[in-house]
Formats: structure tokens, sequence, C-alpha cells
């Protein structure tokens, strides 16, 4: 299962996919991928500042989430089109060594991306940020894990 939401996050959000035309919630965006037994939702709100979750099926029954909640920290020096861009580039590394937890680091000309996690795919807990400097200027929390009946 791993592989697969690793899989599934490089091939959305990350590599642009566009948001599904019809949501399954009034406001969302719906990101989703599918393969196999497996299937995967990214679904957010908001732009700038923003809260979504990601979600994993396997045979129609959810397995996998994670939620998160992201904002700019410094709106005179950064914005969502820049976070966009360092997150983006930074995640296609990070995916790169097939894995998407256990801390990162990836600088770019507009900041320097930084994540740290506790736990494995089952069960954790993280934060992103990116630095201009030593001024922390976006940052995003998450958490999840396995689902259980």
């Amino acid at each position: 299962m791993e592989s697969f939401i690793i899989e599934a996050k490089a091939v959305t959000y990350v590599s642009g996919k566009v948001p599904a035309p019809s949501a399954s919630r009034t406001g969302a965006k719906d990101i989703s991928y599918e393969r196999g037994r497996f299937r995967y939702l990214d679904s957010h709100f908001g732009g700038t500042d923003f809260l979504g979750q990601e979600v994993v099926w396997q045979d129609e029954i959810p397995v996998w989430a994670m939620n998160y909640y992201g904002r700019i920290l410094d709106a005179e020096r950064f914005d969502g089109g820049r976070a966009g861009t360092v997150i983006k580039l930074a995640l296609t590394a990070l995916y790169q060594e097939k894995r998407f937890l256990g801390g990162f680091t990836y600088l770019h000309p507009l900041g320097e991306y930084l994540d740290q996690s506790v736990g494995d795919y089952r069960s954790f807990l993280g934060v992103e940020r990116i630095r201009m400097g030593e001024r922390v200027v976006y940052q995003l929390d998450y958490q999840g894990g396995l689902i259980k009946p």
C-alpha cells in the first residue's frame, strides 16, 4: 500500500493534475487516481491557506488517510504561487526516493523546503515548512495512518 500512496501522490497534485470539474463536497477541489484495487482522492478547500484530506480505498473500503492544513505565514515576502513551485519540486524529488515521510530538505532559489515527521505510513505526524533565510514563510501540518474497522 505504501508504494501506491507514493505513486498516487506523485501523479496528482505534484504532477500538476487539474482538479475534477465536479467535487465530492461543495467548494472542494478533488484530484483522484486509481490503479487496480486501489483508489486515491486528495480533496482540499482554500488556496493560499488550505485544509484537506487524502484517502486511499482498497476494494472500495477506506484503508488509509491523511489530513493537512497549510498556510502562508509571511504574505509580504511569500505567496501561494511561490509556495506551490517550491513544494511541487521538493515533493517530486522526495517521491523519486520512493518515500513521503522521514525528513527531507530541498534547496530552491525561492526558499528552503524542510519536512520533518515521525512514524511511518501506518501512523505518522509531520510538518513541512519553507524558509527564506531564518524566517519561516509557509507551514503545513499533517497527520495520518491506517484506518481500521
